[in-house]
């Protein structure tokens, strides 16, 4: 019988321990933690995205601020207002929401977060600590999908995770969370990519593997080893609707564990991020 891994409820679950260590926090401190987003221009995904996270953080306990800029802000203007928030004390975490307009660059944006703010975890210095396992915050999909395994009690020890995507979002620091000694790693770690000679015959050799391609229904059934654990990270939108980068209803005979879309990793990605604020404000 596969398991159906809910992210959904895993993050209802989770979001209630996030409430109850606010509440403590706040109650230790007199500190509410803060997060601060950044919106520039008006792409409507990224809009719904910075609401969803404002609506989380009023869910448990924090406060947020929304800075909306117009599509034609200039890097220098950009700059300006992140280096404001890195010193102001009553922020504990900023998010720059990409992508940015074509006029910013994006790797300067991401690099002038402080890395004591940095909660998206995508500042060179955190992307090391991470690297070196002594991460000061864990990117925000990956987080989620570590702390999935764990929750449902997979065991990744000495499991084949294969992950497809290179991406610094996703795949890299997958990979380098996963190979880390510790409960929900200690894995031995594949990334593949577009690059990847004979893709089937190494992706059908994963006791665990992660898609995040951006590619609807790229992983069949041939490239899944019976009883793998298959986590999608892929949401893609097409006319049957949303759909994941693996071909759910085809695959999920094959597994002994597999995420929906929606309602699988993407439900804990903001809740992650919530943890990372908290997190920040402790000053852990």
């Amino acid at each position: 019988m596969t398991t159906i891994l809910n992210g959904k409820e895993l993050s209802r679950t989770l979001r209630s321990e996030i409430t109850q260590q606010v509440s403590e926090f706040i109650q230790k401190t007199g500190i509410t933690p803060c997060l601060a987003a950044i919106l520039v221009g008006d792409d409507p995904a990224s809009q719904v995205y910075v609401r969803n996270k404002e609506k989380a953080c009023a869910e448990v306990g924090m406060k947020s601020q929304l800075f909306r800029l117009p599509a034609d802000t200039t890097q220098e203007q950009l700059l300006e207002l992140v280096d404001e928030l890195n010193h102001d004390d009553s922020v504990h975490g900023i998010l720059c929401q990409l992508p940015l307009p074509k006029q910013i660059n994006e790797k300067v944006i991401l690099d002038a977060v402080s890395a004591d703010k940095d909660v998206d975890a995508f500042h060179p210095v955190n992307v090391g600590l991470i690297l070196q396992g002594r991460p000061r915050f864990l990117p925000c999909t990956p987080f989620g999908i570590q702390e999935m395994l764990k929750r449902y009690g997979i065991e990744t020890a000495g499991k084949h995770v294969v992950i497809l995507g290179r991406s610094d979002i996703v795949g890299k620091p997958m990979a380098a969370m996963m190979v880390q000694r510790g409960i929900g790693a200690d894995s031995t770690v594949t990334v593949c990519h577009s690059r990847t000679a004979n893709l089937p015959s190494i992706t059908s050799q994963a006791d665990i593997l992660i898609v995040a391609i951006g590619k609807p229904k790229f992983v069949t059934p041939e490239m899944v080893k019976d009883g793998a654990v298959v986590v999608d990270v892929g949401i893609n939108r097409t006319e049957e609707g949303l759909v994941g980068d693996v071909d759910f209803e085809a695959v999920q005979a094959k597994t002994s564990a597999i995420t929906p879309v929606p309602g699988g990793v993407g439900p804990l990605t903001i809740t992650m991020l919530l943890g990372n604020t908290l997190k920040a404000a402790q000053g852990k």
